[in-house]
């Protein structure tokens, strides 16, 4: 194996799995980590974090959302911005329609479903860039994106005017970045922060930031349909070693919001408060074994 290993090596990649060295880099206000509470689907829901924030003591950084802007009114897309804006919080809402909620069979077959959040067709690309559209002109600065070539496209707009230049573009867990190689391809395709599986080895997470300067966004607690980790005593070792880093707390044993709606209103609200408790706990256990950490 030397000599692919030793190619990866002339391409800037690790020949191999990390040492888990600490990592150097930090978020450019010189935080060593953020936290996230993802699943916030909506404005109420997102008042709950807040309100769970100030009870736990927890700074919540960003907050991010699954069901899509197409599905947020005009109205309810503002008011999340705005508490964003008051409070110091990203605010990061998924695009539009996806191929799991289109008419195809293949999303719902056993082999098929890693197609589930990929854009089917030209027409369902330009409603999903619609979506982010929408999203700019009212306010929204941060997307999540779970189509490769929905993220170059959106660079593009970036660089050439369309959207604007300060938009972050955040993959989604549903486009997994599982190795140096694929970390790198995102990162040079315009990604500003990239969702790792949420089960993937210390080691691996090592190798990731090894080969790129982009925040990592690791789940501490995954939802029940990605596996559903808690990685709570990780956290220290997660944070040291690929800073910058968002650390996102799930909820499991917990059912899929998506699509969110009146009709799982209180649950969107009791699962976004827990979300916030479970970051208390594990920023808890960061301030016992690994106190050193900093995020503002």
């Amino acid at each position: 194996m030397d000599a692919t290993r030793s190619f990866l090596a002339t391409l800037d990649l690790p020949r191999g799995s990390s040492d888990l060295g600490t990592s150097d880099r930090r978020f450019s206000d010189g935080a060593a980590y953020r936290v996230e509470i993802p699943s916030v689907e909506g404005p109420e829901a997102f008042e709950a974090v807040l309100e769970a924030a100030t009870e736990h003591g927890v700074r919540v950084h960003r907050v991010s959302q699954g069901s899509g802007i197409m599905l947020l009114t005009d109205a309810e897309i503002e008011r999340m911005v705005r508490l964003g804006r008051d409070h110091d919080v990203e605010v990061s809402l998924f695009t539009g329609p996806r191929a799991a909620w289109d008419v195809g069979a293949q999303v719902t077959s056993s082999s098929g479903r890693v197609l589930g959040a990929s854009l089917r067709g030209t027409d369902q690309l330009v409603y999903g860039i619609e979506d982010v559209r929408r999203g700019c002109e009212l306010g929204v600065r941060s997307v999540l994106v779970a189509d490769l070539g929905q993220l170059w496209v959106l660079a593009q707009m970036k660089q050439a005017g369309e959207l604007p230049p300060d938009l972050v573009l955040k993959v989604s867990v549903s486009l997994p970045v599982a190795n140096p190689a694929t970390a790198r391809v995102f990162q040079d395709l315009g990604a500003s922060t990239l969702n790792l599986p949420v089960d993937l080895a210390l080691r691996d997470i090592a190798a990731i930031r090894e080969a790129v300067a982009l925040p990592l966004d690791v789940y501490i607690e995954g939802a029940d349909d990605f596996g559903a980790p808690v990685r709570h005593y990780e956290l220290p070792e997660i944070i040291r070693i690929a800073a910058p880093v968002y650390v996102k707390f799930a909820v499991r044993n917990s059912p899929n919001l998506y699509p969110s709606g009146g009709h799982l209103r209180q649950l969107a609200i009791d699962t976004a408060r827990e979300r916030v408790r479970r970051a208390a706990i594990g920023l808890s256990m960061l301030k016992r074994y690994y106190p050193e950490a900093e995020t503002r």
